[in-house]
């Protein structure tokens, strides 16, 4: 069989059109939006049908699904709600690719979208397509006025989409590590990266002084924004350290060899509960050759198998793991008042331009151990970094009024917060105050931890 012939979202009608030119931000919110979602399909390029429909695991979602959703989004909170007598591509899809909105419907069970076999992957492509058309022919009838009110439903749409690009590569590495052939995810960048650099553990720390500080953004701020990193207020922070580095690989197997998951003082009640009942012995993705289990640690990376490297960050840790680490070294994880104050504070709330997402196409963090590594020093990317903070409202939190206050809010509870960014982030997806947020026992994201004082 064929790898998928998946084309770029299409451009806009070339025949004459009655509308007056678009604005410049509406030229740039509809570029956005081309862009994006070509970048979605080009993490599917290569990849065969039976790849985008598998469901490894409940909290995972098919690659279809989520190539089908994002369009869901776009057809259901722009198509359906402003263009006058719109007819849906096929209404069954409202109600299969609806994920947790329940204000515009119900929707088909997650932990069973691996069962909906049809539409088939080339019915979901072209679903794309016609909802490209269709927002795309909107956007060139439609006047200045609509433009502009259409502009910030069409951008967080995009920020969405992006969102899923994350998860669609994570949720393919999950699948994929459940095949015993343990597959790559892309034959072009399986390279050899394992670091020849000596390991030796970064003891570098940035030191902050005491004071008050702002957390978040305000309502009106006119750069992109989700309403959960809303609105600024001011907190106060006692003196802290940040390590310079993220926990390696090698710091974690340390933890492991003394014993780590089996000392219940280092770990929170549920943790150790977690960890006894499903068995944790390593991080997601570890393992040991069964033809060689004194040859050291191997793990399952989009790159297929290869042994783990001492010098990249350890990752697919759940804030269980990462909390019990930070304790059995005699540190602890940073709030997100911290950590957003030292990307203030270091970057200007900037990502630095070293720093590794997903605009590098490789999907592996690179290695940071040492200091004087270019990799090193960084705040941003790599991988998410778990905080000590539960996500909860900001004082004054409102959500956003309508469906699309489901987005964010009605999840603040039983979850922790994670910053910065991963591999698997676009570069102009994340900021210093984006509020990553998982339960706490996920693993299959790409998280890791950095230490505080």
């Amino acid at each position: 069989m064929s790898s998928l012939d998946v084309a770029p979202a299409r451009s806009a009608p070339a025949e004459p059109l009655d509308a007056p030119p678009p604005s410049s931000t509406t030229t740039d919110a509809l570029d956005r939006y081309q862009a994006v979602r070509a970048a979605t399909e080009a993490l599917v390029a290569g990849l065969h049908p039976e790849d985008l429909v598998i469901q490894s695991m409940p909290d995972a979602s098919p690659a279809k699904w989520h190539l089908a959703h994002t369009t869901w989004f776009f057809e259901r909170f722009i198509l359906q709600d402003h263009q006058p007598d719109y007819t849906p591509v096929n209404p069954a899809y409202y109600f299969l690719f609806n994920s947790y909105y329940n204000t515009v419907g119900p929707q088909h069970c997650r932990p069973r979208r691996g069962v909906i076999s049809r539409p088939t992957v080339a019915e979901v492509l072209d679903y794309r397509r016609q909802i490209d058309d269709r927002i795309e022919r909107l956007w060139q009838h439609a006047g200045p006025a609509t433009r502009d009110g259409l502009t910030p439903l069409l951008t967080i749409g995009t920020h969405h989409e992006q969102q899923h690009q994350e998860l669609l590569v994570t949720d393919l590495k999950h699948a994929f590590s459940t095949n015993p052939l343990l597959p790559p995810y892309h034959q072009a960048v399986q390279t050899d990266r394992t670091s020849n650099l000596e390991h030796r553990t970064s003891s570098a720390w940035w030191s902050f002084d005491a004071g008050l500080t702002g957390l978040g953004l305000d309502a009106d701020t006119p750069d992109f924004h989700f309403d959960n990193e809303t609105p600024r207020h001011t907190v106060y922070l006692q003196p802290y350290r940040l390590a310079k580095c993220l926990v390696t690989n090698a710091d974690y197997a340390a933890f492991i060899a003394d014993g780590g998951y089996q000392r219940p003082e280092l770990w929170l009640s549920l943790g150790y509960a977690t960890v006894q009942d499903q068995g944790w012995t390593h991080p997601l993705y570890w393992y040991r050759d069964r033809e060689n289990e004194q040859a050291g640690w191997m793990q399952y990376t989009l790159h297929g198998p290869r042994p783990v490297d001492p010098n990249e960050p350890v990752s697919h840790l759940s804030y269980f793991e990462a909390d019990a680490y930070a304790r059995w070294a005699g540190h602890r994880l940073p709030t997100e008042a911290e950590w957003e104050h030292a990307a203030m504070q270091l970057r200007g709330g900037q990502p630095e331009p070293q720093a590794h997402f997903a605009d590098d196409h490789d999907f592996h963090p690179k290695p940071t151990s040492h200091i004087e590594h270019p990799t090193s020093n960084i705040l941003f990317g790599s991988l998410w970094q778990w905080t000590a903070s539960p996500y909860t409202p900001y004082p004054g939190y409102k959500p956003l009024p309508g469906a699309l206050g489901e987005y964010n809010g009605k999840f603040m509870c039983n979850q922790f917060v994670l910053r910065g960014g991963s591999v698997a982030t676009p570069r102009d997806h994340i900021r210093s105050t984006y509020r990553n947020f998982f339960a706490p026992d996920a693993r299959w994201q790409f998280t890791g931890l950095r230490l505080a004082d």
